[in-house]
């Protein structure tokens, strides 16, 4: 057993130690990016950008972790704008695996207050509302005086989404109850439409 464990180590030594670098820039990075500190997110982004510096100039130094790097420093390029948010709001999520557990809570609240056991067709439509009511409300008590909308257009277009979210819907609904009718009703539409022009 020890000389397939000896030969085994012997065979992947080569690529661990391209591996274990990298690995020691990543939990740097995820240092950072954890906080644990509770430094202000531009410090923590001037101390993530360091870090990404530190790598970037390490993709010329080392041709077996240029590849790994690369593709790192690319695909964090397209993160960075948005991984700052959690650091100037307090509650806020700070990865994907918090943020789908915050949504299973909604679920799950919306299922105890309908009795429903799959998806609730009304957290499709005002999703973005609702879930964020309910993940607000988790965090504070609103009295009504908070509630009213102070920038009316945005209001009003945040309604009229879900007022087409919603149409959108009930033609669902509609076609699969009677698709034969649903059609008829379209042609007929169309041809109204055809002798105006």
């Amino acid at each position: 057993m020890k000389r397939v464990l000896n030969k085994g180590l012997g065979a992947t030594k080569e690529p661990f130690e391209v591996v274990r670098p990298l690995f020691t820039l990543l939990f740097e990075v995820a240092h950072v990016l954890s906080n644990q500190q509770q430094h202000e997110a531009k410090d923590v982004h001037k101390r993530f950008e360091n870090h990404l510096m530190r790598m970037q100039e390490q993709v010329g130094q080392s041709e077996a972790m240029r590849p790994a790097l690369v593709h790192f420093l690319k695909v964090t390029e397209s993160y960075a704008p948005h991984l700052f948010f959690c650091y100037q709001v307090a509650g806020l999520p700070k990865t994907n695996n918090d943020l789908e557990q915050a949504f299973g809570k909604v679920r799950a609240g919306e299922r105890r207050a309908t009795g429903r056991k799959g998806a609730i067709p009304g957290l499709v439509v005002h999703g973005p509302v609702r879930v964020t009511a309910a993940l607000a409300t988790r965090l504070h008590s609103f009295s009504a005086e908070e509630l009213i909308p102070y920038d009316l257009t945005r209001w009003q277009h945040v309604r009229s989404g879900i007022s087409s979210r919603q149409e959108a819907r009930r033609k669902q609904f509609r076609f699969r109850k009677d698709p034969t009718a649903y059609l008829a009703r379209l042609e007929e539409q169309l041809s109204k439409m055809s002798l105006r022009f």
